[in-house]
């Protein structure tokens, strides 16, 4: 008996011995192979349940908040600030033995690592974070946003629509929200940056910093559209700094500007950042861009005398011009606001038809334009429209002395407006798609240099809903 036993416990011995040994020797072929080895802490680690996911806030630039270096950065999951590296003297291994914060995450790698004992950590329970620093969409995903109008619960408790967040107003940057806002919600403008796969592959010239408005606005798409956020609105911080960079300070955070100065702008150099040009066309272009043409007429000065007027109206230089061109948004011009008090000592607000100002596209309506030298009399009419049509009410006026604002409110309807009325026969003849519903309206409050700019959007998977509740 006691023979048998020992030689059962030999023999398992000798068998735990074999199989040790066979796990060093593969460890060691797995070394050879230049393959790490994962740390039997990785899958178990004891300090994940003090991530604080309500201080996570990834929507500022990553940079340590002790170097203030871009590179190696890594998030601390229980306070949520920002720190380098990871080795013994780095910024975040202090971090953590001076304050037992433990969990960590590189903000570039997406992995997670536990300090100061050095492992990475695995676990799908932090899949979350990561999609939050990080949303992807699926084609699918992108293909049913406009169909959908589930709310979603944020990590802090507020539900909200994907698309329908605020974007936060960090100083002085509501003229850039709105136009940021009013741009995520056109859906192929939405659409072609939810996949970053259709610009990362995008080659620019070396030293170009342009390429950043289109890898920070893709960002911001996606953060605007994620629907697993951890709260219900979102910081353009990112995309701000990339406007300030590229727009060598044109645009600021910490002052005011205005929307439509930022509009033409930020369209044309996200046009020239996607390796746009005048002959090949870009996502701008292909949601925005229409065609009129321009008649234009050269005017005598009016301090010469009748007669040397009549001689130089007969004259080529004053004959009416041809031209076409295209356009990204129609301007439009309001009429005077008036000047006096009425009757009954009261400034009433002037209200004007959409269609009213519509007419300067007719081909019949003439305006003056001045220039410092020489006077032009025009006329437009639309040649092509573009799928999606941007209108810029000019409401502000400027001089020498101040900015004044002209307050007359524009009626408009909010569906079936149709501009087949302003286009040259020929178009008429070829546009099939005439009619535009409002998708995003901006709107000043206030006074001109002291106001404040906010939008309201359209939530296409809202109105399919009431649509189908109607025909039901």
């Amino acid at each position: 008996m006691f023979s048998l036993l020992a030689c059962t416990l030999l023999c398992s011995i000798l068998v735990c011995l074999v199989s040790y040994n066979y796990h060093i020797f593969a460890v060691v072929i797995k070394r050879g192979r230049g393959h790490a080895v994962e740390d039997r802490r990785s899958r178990h680690c004891p300090y994940l349940d003090t991530i604080n996911r309500s201080v996570l806030d990834f929507d500022f630039e990553k940079l340590c908040s002790i170097s203030l270096s871009h590179i190696n950065v890594y998030a601390c999951l229980i306070c949520g600030k920002y720190f380098q590296g990871r080795g013994q003297k780095s910024h975040a291994y202090t971090h953590s033995v001076q304050f037992s914060h433990h969990v960590f995450l590189n903000l570039h790698t997406l992995k997670f690592y536990c300090l100061p004992d050095n492992y990475e950590i695995i676990d799908s329970s932090l899949e979350d974070i990561t999609y939050v620093l990080k949303p992807t969409f699926t084609k699918q995903h992108i293909a049913g946003l406009d169909k959908q109008g589930k709310l979603y619960r944020a990590y802090d408790g507020t539900t909200y629509l994907p698309g329908i967040v605020g974007l936060n107003n960090i100083k002085a940057n509501d003229y850039a929200n709105v136009v940021l806002q009013a741009f995520s919600n056109v859906p192929p403008l939405r659409n072609y940056f939810l996949e970053e796969e259709n610009y990362r592959e995008i080659r620019r010239p070396p030293g170009d910093i342009m390429f950043l408005l289109v890898q920070r606005f893709g960002e911001l798409m996606r953060k605007l559209w994620n629907p697993r956020n951890f709260k219900a609105h979102v910081s353009p911080h990112e995309m701000l700094q990339a406007v300030v960079l590229c727009s060598k300070k044109t645009f600021q955070i910490t002052k005011q500007g205005d929307a439509v100065d930022f509009m033409t702008w930020f369209l044309n150099a996200l046009h020239g950042a996607l390796g746009g040009t005048k002959k090949k066309p870009s996502i701008i272009t292909k949601a925005f861009q229409g065609s009129m043409r321009i008649f234009s007429k050269k005017l005598p000065h009016p301090d010469l005398l009748p007669e040397e007027k009549e001689a130089l109206l007969l004259t080529e230089e004053y004959q009416e011009q041809m031209s076409e061109s295209t356009f990204l948004f129609l301007t439009l011009d309001l009429p005077t606001a008036p000047l006096y008090k009425d009757e009954k000592e009261q400034l009433i607000i002037p209200q004007v038809p959409l269609f009213n100002i519509l007419g300067k596209f007719s081909g019949t309506t003439e305006k003056e334009y001045k220039t410092y030298k020489e006077n032009f009399l025009k006329r437009f009419q639309l040649t092509k429209l573009p799928p999606y049509l941007i209108f810029c009410i000019k409401r502000f006026t400027k001089n020498n002395f101040f900015v004044e604002k002209n307050p007359t409110i524009v009626n408009f309807p909010i569906t079936n407006v149709d501009l087949s009325e302003y286009l040259t026969e020929e178009a008429q003849a070829t546009e099939k798609n005439t009619t535009y519903d409002l998708v995003a309206n901006v709107v000043h409050d206030g006074k001109p240099t002291e106001g404040s700019y906010r939008i309201h959007v359209l939530h296409h998977s809202i109105m399919e809903i009431i649509d189908n509740d109607i025909v039901d």
